[in-house]
């Protein structure tokens, strides 16, 4: 009965509010903590359950006088180990055809070398790194016979069979480290069978190369700035990536300027398997160094009208920044020369309005093909036209030798109904079931490329973008309607402000999500569904 009072009378100190401070709950607790006798019964049913109270009580306070994170030196080192290194790169210090061994020794020692000294002095460290020599021994074992004490004098046989010995021995290293050189840079640079051969004379090192459209040997820095600049770039990130640098953010500023177009292709590849170990970002205005096939990749980057810079997903040009059409000519070219490519090797282009559009498309095409549901009889090149208003030029610009029309795939909105009705009555007068609307695959009016997926999937990654308002898209989204529609107007119910390139970053999301779970992971439907778009795409081209 003193529990049952005691309890009934901490009832009535509750605040009528829903919420209590601090020290409410505090006074809370200490009030049933009186209420606990000293030397309670060993066998009280009772008392144990107020016991249990009294630790869920005692949890509470715990969990709100806890200090901030920021207040724990312990999170605060955490966070700062789990923050990656980054290595900024723009001077890769190319390599000198002839080297002094003497300077190369003393300045590896140094650590008060200007920029240029120092750039040089590092990829001379990891040349030699890498080809397993050390430029101190290299120079001792070329050493002719010296005798401070009597500079007249001449070496006796022993002597001299040592001095022999020693020159030998450098040979051989040599020649294994040429020999290691060509082999590994071969593997990475297919503009050339390139050969290395290393000569010691004296105090000088020497680097000949030698391929075989030039067989004789010349000295490295008599060969193409750009063979210069990979073979240096080539060593430094090939040892530096996986020592000290290993794990870190490698940010390179305008590489492979000096390559050739053929060259610079070759060094995007070489970044794929850098990426094994480094994390990298770069700059580039070459369009060789964007990669068509991984434009999610890619970021636009421009001045804004507030002097800020910016840098977007969304690769579209913008007719209202001249800034913004600058930064998205590499991308656009990069794209104008793969499907130009691609109608040489016989690929079948289609046109789509934007890159979400390619990035949805590309993720159905590899889930299909993967799983053996379509089997295309040329490799499908999917090129963002930049929207409606200029699809008509770029279907002009592919057409084929043959004078095919590439078939082109619009929104069912508005605007694509509109220029899909205009290419019938001109460019595709003869060929009108090459242009395609998505309605024709959704059976629903003002259907967009994103209703071609399950709407959850889309709605759960909307909801992840935007984590800020109280009603979640995927709890009111509606199957059957535009998904765009639903999107714009849940966002001004929930006063979210949508980014312009919102709908680039959710085709990006929903692209990676969609390849990590696999065709296995979507219904039936909407695998029959993405079958009849790419039978269509087939069917056009025939």
């Amino acid at each position: 009965k003193d529990l049952v009072n005691g309890i009934s009378q901490v009832v009535v100190t509750l605040p009528e509010a829903e919420t209590m401070s601090l020290e409410q709950l505090t006074a809370i607790r200490d009030q049933v903590e009186e209420l606990l006798p000293e030397k309670p019964a060993k066998t009280s049913v009772i008392v144990p359950m107020m016991q249990q109270l009294l630790e869920t009580l005692t949890e509470q306070i715990q969990q709100l006088t806890a200090p901030h994170p920021e207040e724990m030196g312990a999170v605060f080192d955490a966070v700062i180990s789990a923050m990656p290194t980054f290595v900024y790169y723009a001077n890769y210090g190319n390599l000198d055809s002839e080297i002094y061994l003497p300077h190369v020794v003393e300045n590896l020692e140094r650590d008060d070398l200007g920029a240029k000294e120092a750039a040089k002095a590092r990829t001379l460290r990891v040349l030699f790194s890498f080809v397993q020599l050390q430029a101190k021994e290299i120079l001792e074992l070329g050493r002719d016979f010296q005798d401070p004490d009597n500079p007249n004098r001449e070496p006796n046989d022993e002597e001299l069979d040592k001095i022999k010995e020693g020159k030998r021995t450098r040979s051989i290293l040599l020649q294994s480290a040429g020999a290691r050189l060509t082999k590994g840079f071969r593997e990475w640079f297919k503009q050339g069978d390139y050969r290395f051969r290393f000569e010691a004379d004296g105090n000088h090192f020497r680097i000949w190369v030698a391929d075989d459209r030039r067989p004789t040997e010349v000295e490295l820095e008599s060969r193409s700035t750009g063979l210069q600049w990979f073979l240096s770039f080539y060593l430094v990130f090939l040892v530096e990536s996986s020592g000290e640098h290993k794990k870190a953010v490698l940010l390179l500023d305008e590489p492979g300027l000096s390559l050739h177009p053929l060259a610079q292709r070759d060094l995007s590849t070489f970044f794929q398997s850098l990426s094994n170990t480094n994390s990298i970002i770069y700059t580039a205005h070459s369009p060789f160094l964007v990669d068509p096939d991984r434009l999610e990749r890619a970021r636009k980057v421009y001045v804004a009208d507030d002097g800020t810079t910016k840098a977007t997903p969304d690769l579209r040009y913008s007719n209202d920044s001249a800034a913004q059409v600058g930064a998205a000519y590499a991308a656009y070219s990069g794209v104008g020369l793969s499907v130009a490519e691609s109608l040489l090797l016989g690929c079948q282009p289609v046109i789509v309005e934007g890159p979400s559009d390619q990035f949805y498309l590309t993720a159905i095409k590899t889930l299909l093909v993967s799983d053996g549901k379509i089997t295309p009889k040329r490799e499908l090149i999917f090129s963002p036209s930049g929207g409606t208003k200029t699809v008509r030029l770029v279907a002009s610009i592919l057409t084929g030798r043959d004078e095919s029309l590439p078939t082109v795939l619009l929104d069912g909105d508005t605007q694509g109904q509109r220029m899909a009705g205009e290419l019938k009555s001109s460019l595709y007068t003869d060929k009108p079931e090459r242009v395609l609307l998505v309605n024709e695959f959704v059976r629903y009016d003002n259907a967009e490329i994103e209703d071609l997926f399950p709407f959850h999937l889309l709605a759960d990654e909307m909801d992840r973008m935007e984590r800020a308002p109280e009603t979640r898209l995927a709890d009111m989204i509606r199957e059957g309607e535009p998904f765009v529609g639903q999107v714009e107007a849940w966002a001004a119910d929930q006063r979210v402000e949508l980014s312009k390139d919102w709908k680039v970053k959710l085709a990006k999301r929903v692209k990676e999500r969609a390849l990590a779970k696999g065709i296995g992971w979507f219904k039936k439907d909407v695998i029959d569904r993405w079958i009849q778009l790419f039978n269509a795409f087939e069917e056009e081209s025939a």
